[in-house]
């Protein structure tokens, strides 16, 4: 099983995207992990919020196949603890599914055709965090799940 974390926008802070990058590293060793990019939507800064998420909307739902899991960070998803996500984690993999996509929102969020097509969401907390943080966040936690799965002592409980 391939896990895609498909965002909208460059991360533009090197710091978050070096740190970023260590852990996508480190998690190539265990199972095949992209991130996909999706253009930002945003072309000035009268921008109408509605028509960015409908257009962001269309471009995360032309990125995704029927067969995928999509998966919201969302902040109205599940809180699953680290273990909790782990389990999640390995569930999906034992499932014989193909790819499990986890979607980061534009500034505005998701527009209701998206929220249509997910399977699944989950919220990484009940802070908001800013859209780069959250891809460094996300990317470690599938990382700890994957130690946890291996019993590896990464995790401690």
């Amino acid at each position: 099983m391939e896990i895609a974390l498909l965002v909208i926008g460059k991360t533009s802070n090197k710091d978050i995207a070096r740190l970023t990058d260590f852990y996508v590293d480190r998690l190539k060793h265990y199972v095949p992990f992209r991130i996909i990019e999706i253009p930002d939507a945003r072309k000035g800064r009268n921008t109408d919020p509605a028509m960015q998420k409908t257009k962001e909307g269309e471009l995360i739902l032309g990125a995704v196949s029927s067969s995928d899991h999509v998966c919201l960070l969302d902040e109205r998803g599940q809180q699953p603890s680290s273990l909790e996500f782990a389990s999640m984690l390995q569930k999906r993999m034992l499932s014989g599914l193909r790819r499990l996509v986890f979607i980061v929102g534009g500034p505005y969020g998701f527009s209701e055709a998206v929220y249509s097509r997910a399977d699944s969401k989950i919220s990484l907390s009940r802070l908001t965090f800013n859209h780069e943080m959250v891809r460094l966040f996300f990317v470690e936690q599938v990382y700890r799940g994957m130690t946890i799965l291996r019993g590896e002592p990464y995790h401690h409980e």
